[in-house]
């Protein structure tokens, strides 16, 4: 363990805000749009000219930040903005939308910021609650598409219109799409093809030959349940190919051809793992599909083009240590490659590519001030449950870590989620203050195949709270973790998990640290005690009782698994975190559940933010609350 604090990397250079983000290379592969910030500065949206070198800041704002970008063609770009210098509490404005030529000229506000009327400019843009809709296009039009969202509460969207909007000219027209619809695919020449629908419990998937023809459906299968008809659209391919992923009595998602005609998916997976779920990413160009990119273990790339697979070798040879993913333009009419590179030792950093003269220089790092030298390595291990179960876990240890130190059990939050290989500040930053980070991607994470996720269904505080105790259990005979300076931490689920974990296991963790987490199942379920939650109705009714359970059938198991009804239980010293303005789990969970632990345990540290919602926003909370968290295992689990 570091002791001297002038050997302690700074808590702001794992949670500062990116410096350089998003780098998309133009279809033509002339120019390279990316987000760039100065410390303390707003983001702005720059574009280099790859020929020359040049670099040209397009759009700046004195109050917002940009943040959504993409190419409309060659010459043109659409984007968004937020305010990164406000908490979620305090925003007032909505996303806006403009466009902007590469070279800063014609620059147009399509999308209003507020729902204000009053500015006889704002007449001639579309309202607030218009949004950029993530499609491609044949990128060689001035036209994107928008959805405009009625909100009849938060988590809630009663209608979605869907426009085409030309960026030049500020004019859209609607596009018809079957009732119910919350998604679209569109194909490679700017058609919508796919209409993703909810009904009731049911989705529906909507196909269409083009424009004028009429919409037929693929597949119903249940939201929520298990069905072999069940696939997610997931891209047309230049060549108009539809591709899906699905399961297809199988236990791993893969990713299929699906043949329009005889309305069928192939046999045959394009892309499969055996050991984890496949969602794809075309890599297009030149009017054919040159790959595909998709996670497994860590981001994995398939080239079909014997050229970009040269390529992919070239520059893995000259960045051995990362994980490189190439990028070219739509229509690309240079040698020049983006490269997007990453580790579990490094954050993303971004390079260019010569495919003519094999040069690679250095574009940009999200975070310039990390050290990959001076970071710890993460690897994927594998430990049994008590029911013999497979459990993935990533293991983080300090740099020349000796057997038997102090650890972290890090709980992801979703907990339909997963994670990667990769470079993250919360278990790096543990890490440089000497603490083994395990993270278990405990049943009912995702990516790990069917039986993984559906074993996870209704057992929050029951077999997925023992999946993380066994990992525990599993790093002390390894000789890995001290089994006296063990402590349990995570956000939102990982919060819940922190507290379960608690109470389920008061020897084996030494203490706990909750920040954004649940502390009521049924208060998550009926969102009351004055918090407003954006978890949408449509989840309560259909999505809760099959992945958590029922609020009436399971009311003595949400009683037994309720942190807040066993908080007496919880005497080891616990750390909690909330955001005052949190939607998702509304500050009540914090704060009652602060009033029934604090009556039996004297040891609890308490601390609200102010504005902030489900997730720290601000760079100054992030320091702030990490530098709490360091306090506070000092203070329970460091060395002697």
């Amino acid at each position: 363990m570091q002791t001297a604090a002038s050997a302690l990397i700074p808590i702001e250079n794992f949670f500062e805000s990116s410096a350089f983000s998003g780098a998309i290379i133009s279809p033509d592969g002339h120019r390279l749009a990316v987000r760039v910030a100065l410390p303390g500065q707003r983001v702005r949206l720059a574009v280099l000219e790859l020929a020359s070198m040049q670099v040209k800041v397009v759009a700046f704002f004195s109050d917002a930040d940009v943040n959504t970008f993409r190419w409309v063609n060659d010459q043109r770009l659409v984007f968004d903005l937020a305010d990164r210098q406000l908490a979620q509490g305090a925003l007032r404005y909505g996303p806006g939308l403009y466009a902007v030529n590469a070279d800063g000229s014609n620059y147009r506000q399509l999308v209003t910021r507020t729902d204000s009327r009053q500015n006889k400019r704002a007449i001639l843009m579309l309202p607030w609650n218009t949004f950029l809709v993530e499609s491609i296009g044949d990128q060689q039009s001035d036209d994107v598409f928008v959805s405009q969202r009625e909100f009849t509460r938060p988590g809630d969207i009663n209608d979605l219109a869907l426009l085409r909007l030309n960026t030049r000219t500020g004019i859209a027209t609607t596009i018809a799409q079957p009732p119910g619809t919350r998604n679209w695919l569109f194909d490679k020449q700017g058609q919508l093809r796919i209409a993703q629908v909810r009904n009731g419990a049911q989705e529906e998937i909507h196909y269409r030959d083009g424009n004028d023809a009429p919409w037929r459906t693929l597949t119903r299968f249940d939201a929520y349940g298990e069905s072999r008809d069940a696939f997610i659209p997931a891209f047309f391919a230049p060549d108009g190919t539809l591709y899906v992923h699905a399961r297809q009595g199988r236990d791993k998602l893969a990713l299929y051809r699906y043949d329009l005609d005889q309305n069928r998916i192939d046999d045959a997976p394009l892309a499969a793992s055996p050991d984890f779920d496949v969602q794809a990413e075309m890599l297009g160009g030149t009017g054919r599909l040159l790959g595909l990119r998709y996670e497994t273990d860590a981001q994995t790339t398939l080239w079909f083009d014997e050229k970009m697979q040269a390529m992919q070798k070239q520059v893995n040879a000259l960045l051995p240590m990362s994980i490189n993913s190439l990028s070219t333009g739509w229509r690309s009419a240079t040698p020049y490659i983006l490269v997007r590179s990453v580790s579990d030792t490094m954050p993303i950093q971004y390079h260019l590519f010569n495919s003519e003269t094999g040069s690679l220089s250095v574009l940009g790092s999200a975070r310039p001030a990390i050290v990959p030298s001076q970071m710890a390595n993460k690897e994927l291990r594998h430990y049994k449950a008590r029911d013999g179960l497979d459990i993935p876990a990533w293991l983080t240890l300090p740099r020349g870590a000796a057997k038997m130190r102090p650890m972290v059990v890090l709980v992801h939050g979703g907990p339909w989620v997963r994670g990667s290989w990769n470079w993250t500040a919360e278990s790096q930053f543990l890490a440089s203050r000497g603490y083994v980070v395990l993270e278990p991607e405990y049943r009912g994470s995702m990516g790990y195949g069917q039986h993984h996720f559906k074993a996870g269904w209704k057992q929050w505080g029951l077999k997925m709270q023992d999946d993380i105790a066994d990992g525990a259990r599993w790093a002390i005979a390894e000789g890995i973790a001290d089994p006296r300076r063990i402590c349990i931490a995570g956000a939102s689920y990982g919060g819940y998990a922190t507290l379960m974990g608690l109470v389920n296991d008061p020897e084996l963790y030494r203490c706990g640290i909750d920040w954004l987490g649940v502390t009521d199942i049924e208060l998550l379920q009926n969102g009351s005690w004055g918090g407003h939650s954006d978890v949408s109705e449509h989840y309560r009714q259909y999505g809760m009782p099959v992945l958590i359970g029922d609020a009436v059938k399971d009311a003595a198991q949400f009683m037994a698994t309720s942190p807040l009804q066993q908080a007496a239980r919880i005497t080891q010293p616990l750390l909690l975190a909330y955001g005052s303005a949190d939607q998702r789990v509304p500050l009540p969970h914090g704060r009652k559940f602060y009033d029934a632990v604090r009556k039996s345990n004297a040891q609890v540290e308490w601390v609200e933010y102010a504005t902030e919602g489900h997730g720290w926003a601000l760079p100054a909370t992030r320091y702030d609350f990490w530098s709490r968290v360091e306090k506070f295992l000092l203070k329970h689990i460091a060395p002697p």
